[in-house]
């Protein structure tokens, strides 16, 4: 027989397979339905339960024959893939509301996994039998399974908002959904407020709902009205957070602890990458990590020393660890039409209580069609008893009584069917006024529901009173629906670490030598008189600083170079090179260091007396090869880096002529040559000093120092040549 081989385009071919595995994958994988918050997987999981009658007041069943009956009857996929599924609904760190109860192991927080399926047992939850409340009373339309042996629920009544309450995550192809849990004392105020007020927008209702509350709660720091617009657009980024305490401990020591980690996160993991963090030298605040936790978390951090500021510690932590998460909210479901959509706040509520109103209408009139046909039978049943003799007279003597009883009674054929199976021990006066009875019971319940199904108003009140049941049962002042997640309305900012918050701060004294030698000492030093150098060498700077300092140097190149004020070395010793620490050049020197004040002005000289002023912040360099701020001339070298403290500038040259002028006339650059603050015949600058007007400039003379005020013989513009100094000034040409 020759086999038919039908052509066809495979690009044609492979967009019509691939899409239809995409539609598989995000109908029934992958996203959960926005009515009852269920994906296939857990609808059928459910179910079967129920079919099994794993009821939360009847005893477990073997997990694997609940997975047996799934993959056998409901869900043609592999057992593992439907065990994690049961597994996740029973975890209550990982579902706000778990729809599972479980014994045996479970899995845990640490991220260990459950134990195989035939060692665990379960059984459903009041919260899963409030989602399937209605099966039975044809709430909802049934399907045929994958082999058409069974029916299976499309979807489940859910009189629990179960989408909002547990969230909901999965990665269908092109896209994906990410729903955190809530609150559900939140979702009832904010259902019955949408009730009352169907124009409602999604701010309005975040009144009531405030944001997510996960199971493993935690602390969510964002501003209310960014949740709104992540609400409003059903989806963005939020930032939650570990919570933690600070723990004082004896001698003024403390740790801080860990109670609530981020979800999702797990807690092994965790703590597994803060202790390699510790290792490679990536926190430097933190000392050790441990782990004290039984049934609730306790992780332990201890700082580098009680010097360490707790709040700086966890900011470092946060920003290096995932006790900071990310949680990137999606509210991508399959609408009632099964359509993938995202859905802000208000469309999920809406279309939750749209649908409660369709289970409502469905079961009222269900409800209604079972009255009907009991009170018509109940009406069979007084007809005979009013004729109870002719009625047996006939069955006794008729060979077919059905059609004569309904001739002569004009009975129904239900209510005949009725009459002829009534057990003979019914025939008694007391059932005859017990019918009655149940009849106008039935008589008023109809009346009822058939005036609750004709105004709509009643109908959102019979659901307005199932939403205040749900609320005593997982209100806020219950155990399990107290909120667990905090939430902080600040904006997050990123902190940026000083880098003296990663050192511990200890007073230091810098000992600069002539010869280029640099070293710290413990402690402040009042003088150098004891420390000693190479031979030949001598002090040339000496600073009390700390170690969590900066120092500047400036070099005769013209160029400024940073030293950490922990980096530079310590000991007893001559220190070594400053040379091994920063790269200046072999010809030049170091001519001035400093303790850096970002508020500082400094002002740069040449030796040939051209200079300008520069913000000390704009000095600091970033690599050892330092930052080129005097640019200078060939055969002219960097000579004076001071502080800018005052308003007037002195300059004496080596010509030994001294030029007062006012410190304004001096420009403020980043870098460049300057401009000329003195002029000279011969030779060049000597010294420089700023002071202020007032106080008069002051200057060596004889063993004390000498202050000379009226400073007019000498004041003129920048740039002159200036007058000899007063009398008695240094022969150094020095003003210090």
């Amino acid at each position: 027989m020759a086999t038919k081989i039908q052509e066809e385009h495979l690009g044609k071919a492979l967009s019509e397979r691939y899409l239809a595995y995409a539609l598989s994958t995000i109908v029934s994988r992958s996203l959960p339905d926005v009515r009852d918050g269920l994906k296939p997987v857990h609808r059928r999981l459910l179910f079967a339960m129920r079919q099994l009658k794993l009821d939360p007041t009847t005893g477990f069943k073997k997990c694997a024959r609940v997975v047996g009956d799934v993959i056998g009857k409901y869900h043609p996929h592999g057992d593992a893939s439907v065990y994690d599924a049961l597994v996740r609904l029973a975890q209550d760190f990982s579902v706000r509301y778990p729809l599972v109860e479980g014994q045996g192991n479970f899995g845990n927080i640490d991220g260990d996994h459950a134990a195989a399926m035939r060692y665990t047992e379960a059984r459903m939850t009041p919260t899963a039998v409030a989602l399937m409340a209605g099966l039975d009373d044809n709430a909802v339309d049934f399907e045929p399974t994958y082999d058409g042996e069974e029916m299976e629920p499309k979807v489940m009544p859910s009189s629990f908002p179960n989408l909002l309450a547990n969230g909901s995550s999965g990665i269908a192809v092109g896209m994906a959904t990410n729903i955190p849990p809530h609150n559900m004392d939140e979702l009832c105020d904010a259902l019955a407020y949408l009730i009352d007020n169907p124009q409602a927008q999604t701010q309005d209702l975040m009144n009531f709902v405030k944001g997510p509350d996960f199971p493993t709660g935690g602390v969510l720091i964002e501003p209310h009205e960014n949740l709104v617009k992540i609400y409003e657009a059903g989806k963005g980024a939020m930032k939650l957070r570990a919570r933690w305490e600070k723990e004082e401990l004896s001698h003024g020591q403390y740790q801080v602890v860990v109670t609530e980690i981020p979800y999702q996160v797990p807690k092994s993991d965790l703590i597994t990458r803060i202790a390699k963090l510790i290792v490679d030298k990536k926190l430097p605040l933190l000392a050790d990590i441990r782990d004290e936790s039984a049934d609730t978390v306790r992780i332990v951090l201890e700082p580098k020393n009680r010097t360490v500021d707790a709040e700086l510690l966890m900011e470092n932590l946060f920003q290096q660890t995932d006790l900071q998460v990310n949680f990137n909210l999606n509210m991508n479901v399959l609408d009632a039409d099964g359509t993938p959509r995202v859905m802000s706040l208000r469309q999920v509520l809406k279309s939750f209580l749209d649908h409660r109103l369709i289970i409502l209408q469905r079961r009222s009139r269900y409800r209604l069609e079972k009255i009907n046909h009991r009170m018509e039978i109940l009406a069979g049943y007084l007809i005979a008893y009013l004729n109870l003799d002719r009625v047996i007279e006939i069955i006794r003597n008729e060979d077919e009584p059905k059609p004569v009883l309904m001739k002569e009674f004009k009975l129904s054929e239900v209510q005949v069917e009725s009459i002829l199976n009534m057990k003979l021990r019914s025939l008694r006066r007391l059932e005859e006024m017990e019918l009655k009875s149940e009849y106008e019971t039935l008589g008023k319940e109809k009346a009822a529901l058939e005036k609750m199904l004709s105004q709509d108003a009643l109908m959102w009140k019979t659901i307005q009173g199932e939403i205040k049941d749900l609320k005593k049962i997982f209100g806020a002042q219950t155990v399990l629906g107290k909120r667990r997640t905090e939430i902080v309305n600040r904006r997050l900012e990123t902190v940026d670490m000083p880098v003296e918050a990663f050192i511990e701060k200890e007073p230091i004294t810098v000992i600069l030598s002539e010869k280029g030698w640099i070293r710290a000492l413990k402690g402040h030093y009042e003088s150098a008189e004891g420390i000693r150098f190479k031979e030949g060498d001598e002090l040339q700077v000496m600073l009390k600083a700390q170690t969590t300092d900066k120092l500047i140097l400036f070099g005769t190149n013209g160029q400024f170079y940073t030293l950490a004020g922990d980096k530079i070395p310590t000991g007893r010793g001559f220190g070594e090179p400053v040379r091994l620490s920063i790269d200046v050049p072999e010809d030049d020197q170091i001519i001035a260091m400093f303790i850096y004040n970002p508020e500082q002005m400094l002002l740069v000289a040449s030796e040939k007396g051209k200079g300008f002023l520069v913000k000390e912040e704009d000095v600091v360099a970033q690599t050892r090869a330092g930052k080129k701020i005097l640019t200078l001339k060939e055969g002219d070298t960097a000579k004076l880096c001071i502080p800018a403290d005052g308003d007037t500038v002195a300059v004496i040259g080596q010509n030994r002529k001294m030029l007062v002028f006012d410190l304004s006339e001096i420009p403020v650059l980043a870098k460049g040559q300057g401009v000329i603050l003195q002029k000279y015949q011969g030779g060049g600058l000597s010294d420089i000093k700023v002071f202020r007007l007032e106080d008069g400039l002051s200057f060596p003379f004889g063993n004390g120092t000498r202050v000379e005020r009226d400073m007019t013989p000498w004041k003129g513009k920048r740039a002159s040549v200036g007058k000899f100094p007063p009398v008695g000034f240094p022969r150094s040409n020095r003003f210090s």
